[in-house]
């Protein structure tokens, strides 16, 4: 099959970036150092831009999981020219085509079935999908944001002046325009590229899939320190709509952070969330089929298989019982017409479903653990 011809402005651009980064960076430190200054902004520029990207053209633009003020939307905008990783309208359309047809050798713009290569930047150096270059179709609600649309029309100016101008400025700021250039300028750029690539890459090869199976994205807890909290990829696969990636408070989620950080600045809202009940019933399911699938390569698994679907529909079942009294107990709470004492009641039931639930929880993944392991069980 004849390859799609190369885009050699993309082709010539990577390769003389990342040639330029692991040679000329390193040459200057060792001949003349870099100063703290310039390594704080290069930290500082790092974080821009990673966050312009995964808070604002992902979460933001890509996925509006929250909405925010428009001169939060502005400031994403610059990180995001700076970022050089396409305007927020192209990158929106790209991303929200590869979570329709995920893993799609065809359709998806950056197919991890078609290997390590293509995910990771192999897509940008050939025209594989010339046909759809300048179809917005999927993103006609962010072409009616002035915001958007403004960078779209003056992506190649904004790149120009904030790549030149800000490691510029902060060169003569800090008397050191060479080492900023090197370090806040290419050094900042091409890491920054290479860690927002290893999301479409890395992640989708690498980790665990505990919520969904039915894609190729995981879970990564080290993928999300250079991603900042994308790499809890398998969850963003099934609940794109969450603003959240990690959804537990250990979590290293910098994106979530700065998303809840503005919302309690009054300059973000509407932040989506998904219910713990869809949560916990996902990682049911999906733990439900990986056994299942184990238990149907064996013969004679007849009882076994009958004894994992007793206790997941019995899992199911307590789940839904616990949130549903949780629900009507948070609601009393807000209703200060409710007696203390039926609180009270409403509360001990609570705390016993809790109970009851964690128990069951306990023998489901010891069901399964034992299952898979070809243990007996009772």
């Amino acid at each position: 099959m004849k390859k799609p011809p190369i885009i050699w402005l993309n082709t010539l651009f990577f390769t003389i970036t990342f040639l330029a980064a692991v040679t000329i960076v390193p040459w200057y430190g060792l001949a003349y150092g870099y100063s703290s200054a310039n390594w704080i902004a290069f930290i500082a520029c790092m974080f821009y831009c990673g966050l312009s990207i995964t808070a604002g053209y992902h979460r933001l633009w890509a996925h509006k999981t929250y909405e925010t003020h428009p001169v939060i939307e502005f400031i994403f905008a610059i990180g995001g020219a700076f970022s050089i990783q396409n305007s927020a309208l192209h990158w929106s359309s790209d991303h929200r085509l590869h979570h329709g047809k995920v893993d799609d050798a065809e359709h998806d713009p950056y197919a991890a079935t078609r290997g390590f290569w293509y995910s990771h930047i192999g897509w940008m150096l050939r025209e594989y999908q010339a046909h759809r270059y300048n179809d917005y179709a999927n993103c006609r609600d962010l072409q009616k944001n002035r915001i958007v649309m403004w960078q779209h029309k003056h992506y190649l100016a904004l790149t120009l002046i904030t790549n030149f101008g800000i490691p510029l400025v902060l060169g003569l700021v800090f008397g050191n325009v060479w080492g900023m250039l090197l370090l806040a300028g290419l050094l900042r750029l091409v890491l920054s590229q290479h860690f927002t690539f290893f999301i479409n890459s890395l992640a989708h090869i690498w980790g665990s899939r505990p919520y969904t199976e039915s894609n190729t994205a995981r879970d990564n807890g080290f993928l999300a320190l250079f991603t900042y909290g994308e790499g809890y990829h398998n969850f963003h696969h099934i609940f794109a709509s969450d603003y959240r990636n990690g959804i537990r408070w250990w979590h290293y989620d910098p994106t979530k952070w700065l998303i809840k950080s503005l919302a309690f600045l009054g300059l973000a809202s509407k932040l989506r969330k998904t219910s713990q009940e869809r949560i916990e019933r996902a990682k049911a399911a999906t733990l439900m089929e990986k056994t299942k699938r184990t238990l149907l390569e064996k013969q004679d698994s007849h009882v076994q298989l009958d004894k994992l679907q007793h206790e997941y529909e019995l899992l199911l079942s307590k789940i839904q019982h616990y949130y549903k009294v949780r629900k009507r107990l948070l609601e009393m709470r807000k209703n200060k017409v409710i007696q203390q004492c039926e609180q009270s009641q409403l509360k001990k039931q609570y705390n016993d479903i809790k109970a009851s639930l964690i128990n069951q929880q306990q023998n489901w993944l010891a069901l399964n653990k034992a299952l898979i392991k070809g243990l007996a069980i009772n």
